[in-house]
C-alpha cells in the first residue's frame, strides 16, 4: 500500500469512530462519561473487552515473540482464565454491593483517605505506562509505515495518535467506548483471521485441519515447561503470573472495570466476564499460531525481521495483497485504540473522582474540570510515549509491559488483599511508606534473584512477590479493629 492510500484508510477508520462519538455524546453529562448511565448491554461490553485487553501489543507482540519463547506465553493465559473467574465472583459482587464509580473508593471505605489515595495514584501510574506502552509500539508502527516517508518527526506522530483519541472521546467517555471498542475488536479480529488465511495459503495448507496439523507438529508450538524451575517460562510461574496479572491489570484497574460497572446489574457483569474469559482464551490461540506461521514465512522467504517487527514487515509486503494489508492495519489501530481510548477515560475518571474528588465541587463547574483533566491526560500520554521512545530499542514490549505492571500493581494487589482477606484496620497515615517501598524492595530481590535464590529467574511472578511484600507491610502496621465494612 502506498502511504496515501494507508492515510486516506485511516482517516476513514476515525471518520467512523467520530461518527459513533457524535451519536453517543450527545448526552454530554459526567454519568454518561464514567458510567455510560449504567446501561451497557453485557454482550457488547464483553466482546468490546477483548480489544481492550489484548491492546496493539498483543497484536504486534504476541506473533513476534513466538520464535524465542515459543507457544509458552499460553501458560500465562490459561492463569487469566482462572484469574477472570475471581474477578467475577470475588471483586464484582464486592464493587456492585458498594454502588462504585472508581473502585478505589473501596480502600477509603475499608481502611481511611490515603490508603485511598495510594490505590488511585498507584493505578495512575500504573495505567499511564500501560497505556504509553501500548500507544508507543503502534506509534512506531505508523512513523515506520507513514510518516517517515514524509519526513515527520516522532512527536508529531505521537501527537497525532493521541489527538484522534481525545477527538472521539471527549463528550461520551465510557459511553463512547463501549461501542466504538465493539467495532475496533471486529476489525482486530476479522484482521487477524485473514492474515492466517494468507499464510496458509503461501505455506500450501489448504484446510483448518492442515493449519491444526502444521501448529501442533511445529517444535515452536511447544507450550508447557516443566523442565527446569528457574527458567522464566516454567509452568506453574508463568500460571500463576497469568492469575494474578489477570486480577491486578483488570480487577484491581480503573480502566476495565469501569467497563463492568456500566452493566445494569452485577448478574449481567459476571456474564460478561465468564464470556469473555473464555473468548479471550481462544483469541490468544489465534495470536500464537498467527505468530508460528509468521515465523515459517519469514524462514521460507529468507525475511530477517525479529519480535515486534516481524508482524508489520510480512503484512506490508507487496506480495501479500492490498487487501491483507489494509486489514492489518486496521487490526493494528483497533488493537491499540481499543485500549488505549478506555485508558484516557479511566485515568480521567479516577483523577476527578479520586484524586481532586470532582463531587464535592460545584456542579457547574464539574464538566469543564472533567474536560480540562481529558487534555491534561493527553498530553502526559504524548510526553511518557516520547521518552519511552529514548529508552526502549529492539524489544518485544508485551514482556515490557508485564515487567513493568510487576513493580507498579503490586501495591494495589497487597491493598486489595489485605483489605478482603484480613478483619484488621492500619495505621491509614503509613500506608504510602509500604506501598513506595514494597516495589523498591522487589526490584533489588529481581535484580539479585540468581545469586540469592540459587540460579532461580524471577519472572511475572514479581508482581505476586510485590504484592506479598506489600501485604506484609500493611500487616506490620496494622491494627486488631473491625473495619468500617466487611
Amino acid at each position: 500500500m502506498t502511504s496515501t492510500e494507508i492515510i486516506l484508510l485511516i482517516l476513514g477508520y476515525f471518520a467512523i469512530l467520530i461518527l459513533i462519538s457524535y451519536i453517543t455524546g450527545k448526552d454530554d453529562t459526567n454519568d454518561a462519561f464514567f458510567k455510560a448511565n449504567k446501561s451497557a448491554p453485557w454482550y457488547l461490553v464483553a466482546f468490546g473487552m477483548i480489544g481492550a485487553s489484548l491492546s496493539g501489543v498483543t497484536f504486534i507482540s504476541v506473533p513476534g515473540a513466538v520464535e524465542a519463547k515459543q507457544f509458552g506465553y499460553f501458560q500465562v493465559v490459561l492463569g487469566y482464565f482462572f484469574g477472570y473467574l475471581i474477578i467475577a465472583y470475588v471483586l464484582l459482587p464486592l464493587y456492585y454491593r458498594l454502588n462504585l464509580t472508581s473502585i478505589y473508593t473501596y480502600l477509603k471505605e475499608r481502611f481511611g483517605n490515603t490508603s485511598y489515595k495510594t490505590g488511585s495514584v498507584a493505578f495512575l501510574i500504573s495505567r499511564t505506562i500501560g497505556a504509553a506502552f501500548r500507544l508507543f509500539l503502534v506509534a512506531k508502527v505508523l512513523q515506520l509505515l507513514i510518516f517517515d516517508g514524509f519526513g515527520v518527526p516522532f512527536a508529531i506522530t505521537v501527537i497525532i495518535t493521541i489527538a484522534l483519541i481525545w477527538l472521539y472521546t471527549f463528550k461520551g467517555g465510557i459511553k463512547t467506548i463501549i461501542f466504538t471498542d465493539t467495532l475496533q475488536t471486529l476489525f482486530m479480529l476479522v484482521s487477524v483471521v485473514i492474515t492466517i488465511w494468507f499464510l496458509a495459503s503461501a505455506l500450501d495448507l489448504n484446510s483448518v485441519s492442515e493449519i491444526y496439523t502444521n501448529v501442533k507438529q511445529s517444535a515452536l508450538s511447544k507450550t508447557f515447561f516443566f523442565d527446569d524451575v528457574n527458567d522464566a517460562q516454567y509452568f506453574f510461574k508463568s500460571f500463576l503470573a497469568g492469575i494474578f496479572i489477570t486480577i491486578t491489570m483488570t480487577g484491581l484497574d480503573q480502566d476495565m472495570m469501569q467497563k463492568n460497572l456500566t452493566c445494569k446489574n452485577l448478574k449481567e457483569a459476571q456474564k460478561n466476564m465468564v464470556s469473555f474469559s473464555v473468548i479471550i482464551v481462544l483469541v490468544n490461540i489465534l495470536f500464537l499460531a498467527l505468530g508460528l506461521m509468521l515465523t515459517q514465512y519469514a524462514e521460507q522467504h529468507g525475511i530477517t525481521a525479529k519480535k515486534d517487527d516481524l508482524f508489520p514487515t510480512i503484512a506490508m509486503l507487496p506480495e501479500i495483497g492490498k487487501l491483507t494489508s489494509a486489514f492489518f492495519l486496521l487490526g493494528l489501530i483497533a488493537a491499540a485504540y481499543s485500549s488505549a481510548d478506555s485508558a484516557l477515560t479511566s485515568l480521567t475518571t479516577s483523577f476527578c473522582i479520586d484524586i481532586i474528588e470532582l463531587d464535592k465541587k460545584p456542579e457547574e463547574d464539574r464538566k469543564r474540570i472533567r474536560k480540562q483533566i481529558h487534555i491534561l491526560f493527553s498530553f502526559i500520554l504524548v510526553i511518557v510515549i516520547i521518552l519511552f521512545d529514548a529508552l526502549f530499542n529492539d524489544v518485544s514490549v508485551i514482556w515490557e509491559l508485564f515487567k513493568a505492571a510487576g513493580y507498579t500493581y503490586g501495591p494495589l494487589l497487597g491493598l486489595f488483599a489485605f483489605g478482603i482477606l484480613t478483619k484488621k484496620h492500619l495505621a491509614d497515615k503509613h500506608v504510602w511508606i509500604i506501598a513506595v517501598l514494597a516495589p523498591i524492595i522487589s526490584y533489588f530481590i529481581n535484580m539479585y534473584s540468581i545469586d540469592l535464590l540459587n540460579g532461580y529467574q524471577i519472572g511475572f511472578e514479581i508482581l505476586i512477590i510485590n504484592g506479598l511484600i506489600t501485604f506484609l507491610g500493611l500487616l506490620f502496621i496494622s491494627r486488631k479493629e473491625r473495619p468500617s465494612i466487611d
